[in-house]
């Protein structure tokens, strides 16, 4: 059986980045991206936008820096993987899907005739998410 699990959107950030530490000193930054979608309706044949929002983690050097840089509004690009991380609440059996981050590129936000690379940060590819650390 074969599997991939690969993910790369661009948007702005609807937050400015939290970062808290896990007990092996890692740094683990969250925040959310909006990503807009523009399609042709069939029945109107108008065009229509549709909003979908991606939480987004980031660990160790390159979650602090975007910590340090990022702040909401700021156009992102973001490659990773998938995430589902289950639990429970008051008896409640919950889950939540979320990108893991192994690179997020800072783009130029502004009147330009499209994003531009600015600068970003991104984790060597042998580098393994520290999740058994993960408190949650």
């Amino acid at each position: 059986m074969v599997s991939f699990n690969r993910v790369i959107i661009a948007g702005n950030l609807t937050r400015d980045p939290e970062t808290r530490f896990i007990p092996s000193g890692t740094a683990v930054t969250e925040f959310s991206v909006a990503v807009n979608s523009r399609y042709k309706s069939k029945s109107s044949n108008e065009f229509k936008e549709e909003v979908s929002y991606f939480d987004i983690v980031v660990f160790g050097k390159m979650g602090e820096n975007c910590a340090e840089y990022l702040s909401k509004g700021r156009a992102v690009l973001v490659e990773g993987r998938l995430r589902q991380r289950r639990w429970e609440q008051d008896g409640v059996k919950r889950s939540k899907i979320e990108i893991l981050a192994d690179n997020v590129q800072f783009l130029r936000s502004g009147s330009g005739s499209g994003p531009a690379q600015e600068g970003g940060f991104s984790s060597p590819s042998s580098q393994e998410s520290p999740d058994d650390d993960i408190p949650f």
